[in-house]
């Protein structure tokens, strides 16, 4: 079901994408737009692993600096039958953990040094399962996606100003399109990040085979969040497993995750069903 909704937005995007191209310039525009959006997300892609593990200063770690860290994603990573990433720690208080790297062969997954300080065993595997399943399911790449197009929307809409002012007669429409467009497609594009993190929530349910497990640690680290929220960059917030910005209302509306509260309820079902 969530596969479905996530090519209904990606749809939803390209269809956004076309009619701004179309309101621009007959399709010209779309053709340009997309191959330069194209190409700033593909490099934003290839190099995702180098750029986001130096901007937080994240450093490798090997099986003797952080043994119980280190065989947790080396046993989580047969279970799930894929080759084990590399493992980086950052040095900050704040507990908190993403995936990033193109394919499950050019991984990595990075925790800070705080999320070993709050989390028992089970729960710090079902942190790491998340983190192994959204390699599993290329979600780096359907994000990457979702960005290309998205961008291109919005480099498109900023030219309807100018391409829409016919003597004065097309700039009112010109300029509704380059304030709505855009929104929309930020809106579609973090309904599909949303979607994304059911997806690795579920996945590290069945790598566990506890889901109650990655419902606490979600728990302790949404309330670590609240009360010491990380001094991350807002564009690499969908990544962590729990948003790492404070709550204010314009980051509620078009926020990168799904409720704290869905994703527990969703968790302690599949809990239960195991049980029944």
């Amino acid at each position: 079901m969530n596969t479905l909704k996530v090519i209904l937005l990606l749809a939803s995007l390209s269809g956004l994408l076309m009619l701004v191209g179309y309101f621009v310039a007959r399709g010209t525009g779309v053709v340009i737009a997309l191959v330069l959006s194209a190409l700033m997300n593909f490099g934003s892609y290839w190099y995702s692993d180098t750029i986001v593990l130096r901007m937080y200063s994240a450093r490798e770690v090997s099986r003797q600096e952080a043994p119980v860290l280190y065989n947790a994603v080396e046993s989580l990573s047969a279970r799930a039958k894929m080759p084990k990433p590399r493992i980086y720690m950052i040095s900050n208080e704040t507990p908190n953990a993403f995936a990033t790297g193109r394919d499950e062969n050019h991984a990595a997954v990075s925790v800070t040094s705080g999320i070993l300080k709050i989390l028992n065993k089970e729960e710090l595997e079902g942190v790491l399962a998340h983190e192994l399943a959204h390699i599993q399911h290329k979600d780096i790449l359907i994000g990457s996606m979702a960005a290309t197009v998205a961008s291109a929307v919005v480099l498109l809409s900023r030219w309807a100003v100018f391409f829409g002012n016919d003597e004065g007669k097309g700039m009112i429409p010109a300029i509704a399109m380059a304030i709505i467009a855009p929104i929309a497609a930020t809106v579609i594009q973090m309904a599909i990040s949303r979607s994304r993190e059911y997806e690795a929530d579920a996945g590290s349910a069945q790598i566990t085979g506890k889901p109650e497990a990655l419902a606490g640690a979600l728990r302790k680290l949404t309330l670590a969040a609240r009360t010491t929220p990380l001094n991350a960059n807002p564009s690499t917030a969908h990544m962590f497993i729990v948003n790492p910005l404070s709550g204010d209302f314009i980051r509620t509306l078009f926020s990168t995750h799904p409720p704290i509260e869905k994703r527990i309820e969703r968790l302690q079902q599949m809990e239960a069903a195991q049980k029944d």
